[in-house]
C-alpha cells in the first residue's frame, strides 16, 4: 500500500522554512560585508576574487558529499536534521569570530571554515522539503524557502544601517579598521543561526521512515569510497532537465558573484569618488550597498509568494527568464546613476532574479530527480552554482585591468550581461514530468 505524504497547511510550510531565514542571513552577512571585511584588512580589488574562493570550493567538496551521506542517514533524529544542527552550530562560531579578524589571511581561513559550515546545512534542507512535501507543494516550498532568503538577506544587508539609525557610530572602528556596526551585526547573525534551524527541526520534524525505506538504507554499503561511488554514478545517471540547467547556471552565478564581490568598490567609485577602503566615501559605499541591497531582498521577499501562480500558470523556466532580463538590464544600469534615490530602481530587477534564482531553479530540478537520491542530486545541483564561481574567481583576475580597465564599474556591467545569456539558456531547458512521491510501506 502506499502513504502519501500529508498535505501541509501555508504555516506549517513556513515554520519548516523557518531555519532558511538563519541560513540565508549569514550569507547575507557574507554577501555585503566580506569585501569590505577584506578591503579594511588590507586586500586590493583585483585580488578580491581569490579571497573568495573559499566558498565553491567547499561547497563543491561538502555539498554532494553530504548530501549523499544524508540520503543514507538513519537516525533517531531523522535523515537530514543532524546535518541541520551541527552546520547550523558550526555557522554560528564562525560569524562570532569573523568580525574579530586581526589579518587578511585570518579572515580568509575562517570564511572556509564559515561557508564549510552552511554547506553542511544548505543541502540536506533542499532535500528535507523534497521529502517532506508532494510533489504539488514544491512550488511553494521551494519559494517559500526564496521569501525567507528575500526577508534574511534583507535584514541582514540592512542591519549596520539599522544600528546606525539606532545611535551607534559609523565611523567607530576597531584596531583593525572594522566597524563596530559589522561588529554588532555578525554577533546577531550568530543568534539567528541557530535559533531559527532548530524552531524548523522542532516545530516540523521529518516525516517517519517506512520499514521499506529503513531496508533499503541499510542495505547501501557504507563508508566513504561508497558515498564517492554513489555520486560517480548519480552523475552518470544525471536526468537531462538537469544538465540543461548547468548552462544556466554557469552564466547566472558567474554574475551574480561579478556582483557581489564588486559592488561596493564600484558605488565607491561612481557615487563617492574613491577607491580608498581608508576613507569615508568607502565606508558610506558600504553603508548604501546594505540599502540598496536590503531593498532588493525585500523586493525577494514580496515577490517570491507572489510569483507562484505565475509560476503555476507560464511554468517556472519562463519566470525565471523574464525575472533574470530584468535584473541584468538592471545591473547594467547601476553604474551609470548618480543620484542615490533612482539606485533603488534597478533593484527592483534584481529581486525579482534573486527571488526567482532561490526558488524556480528547484523546481524544475525537483520534479526530474527519482527521491531515494534527493539528497545526491541536491548537494550535485550546488556544483553547478560552485564551479561557475569557481571559474570566475579564477579568470576575473586575468582579464580584470586589461579588458575591464581596472574599473569595478566594468565588472557590474559584465555581471548584467551575463544575466541575460543566462535567460537565454533557460529557455532551452525542458521540464521533466514530476515524479511520483508516494512513499512506499509494508
Amino acid at each position: 500500500m502506499s502513504q502519501v505524504k500529508p498535505h501541509l497547511s501555508l504555516g506549517q510550510v513556513l515554520n519548516m522554512n523557518v531555519g532558511f531565514f538563519g541560513i540565508q542571513f549569514s550569507f547575507g552577512l557574507q554577501q555585503g560585508n566580506m569585501t569590505p571585511i577584506y578591503q579594511y584588512l588590507g586586500a586590493d580589488e583585483a585580488s578580491l576574487p581569490l579571497l573568495f574562493l573559499a566558498g565553491p570550493v567547499t561547497g563543491l567538496v561538502v555539498q554532494p558529499i553530504i548530501g549523499a551521506m544524508s540520503d543514507r542517514t538513519e537516525s533517531r533524529w531523522g535523515r537530514r536534521t543532524p546535518y541541520f544542527l551541527i552546520g547550523a552550530l558550526l555557522c554560528s562560531l564562525g560569524l562570532l569570530v569573523m568580525p574579530f579578524s586581526p589579518t587578511l589571511w585570518f579572515a580568509a581561513s575562517l570564511l572556509w571554515i564559515l561557508d564549510a559550515a552552511n554547506n553542511v546545512t544548505m543541502e540536506p534542507y533542499r532535500a528535507y522539503v523534497s521529502d517532506r512535501l508532494d510533489a504539488k507543494q514544491h512550488g511553494i516550498g521551494y519559494l517559500s524557502q526564496s521569501a525567507f532568503t528575500g526577508l534574511a538577506q534583507t535584514l541582514a544587508y540592512l542591519a549596520p544601517s539599522i544600528l546606525v539609525w539606532l545611535g551607534m557610530n559609523k565611523d567607530a572602528v576597531n584596531s583593525h579598521n572594522i566597524p563596530h556596526i559589522t561588529i554588532a551585526a555578525f554577533m546577531i547573525g550568530a543568534v539567528f543561526s541557530l535559533t531559527t534551524v532548530w524552531w524548523s527541526v522542532h516545530t516540523t520534524p521529518e516525516l517517519p521512515l517506512t520499514e521499506a525505506e529503513r531496508a533499503h538504507i541499510r542495505a547501501q554499503p557504507k563508508g566513504v569510497v561508497a558515498t564517492l561511488r554513489e555520486i560517480w554514478q548519480a552523475m552518470r545517471d544525471m536526468p537531462d532537465t538537469m544538465r540543461r540547467l548547468w548552462w544556466m547556471k554557469l552564466f547566472q552565478w558567474y554574475g551574480m558573484l561579478c556582483y557581489w564581490t564588486y559592488i561596493v568598490p564600484s558605488l565607491a567609485s561612481s557615487m563617492f569618488g574613491t577607491h580608498d577602503a581608508s576613507t569615508t566615501g568607502y565606508r558610506d559605499a558600504s553603508l548604501l550597498n546594505g540599502q540598496i541591497g536590503g531593498f532588493y531582498n525585500a523586493v525577494a521577499f514580496v515577490a517570491a509568494l507572489a510569483m507562484v501562480p505565475f509560476t503555476r500558470r507560464l511554468g517556472a523556466k519562463w519566470v525565471h527568464a523574464f525575472c533574470l532580463t530584468a535584473a541584468g538590464i538592471g545591473m547594467w544600469a547601476i553604474p551609470g546613476i548618480q543620484s542615490k534615490a533612482l539606485l533603488f530602481i534597478p533593484m527592483i530587477g534584481v529581486g525579482l532574479a534573486w527571488a526567482s534564482i532561490m526558488g524556480n531553479p528547484y523546481i524544475l530540478l525537483a520534479g526530474s530527480i527519482p527521491p531515494e537520491r534527493a539528497g545526491v542530486y541536491m548537494g550535485m545541483f550546488n556544483m553547478f552554482i560552485v564551479v561557475p564561481m569557481i571559474i570566475q574567481q579564477l579568470t576575473l583576475p586575468l582579464y580584470y585591468k586589461s579588458l575591464l580597465g581596472g574599473q569595478p564599474e566594468n565588472v557590474i556591467r559584465l555581471a548584467g550581461v551575463l544575466l541575460i545569456a543566462a535567460a537565454v539558456a533557460v529557455c532551452f531547458v525542458k521540464p521533466a514530468t514530476p515524479a511520483t512521491t508516494a512513499r512506499t510501506s509494508p
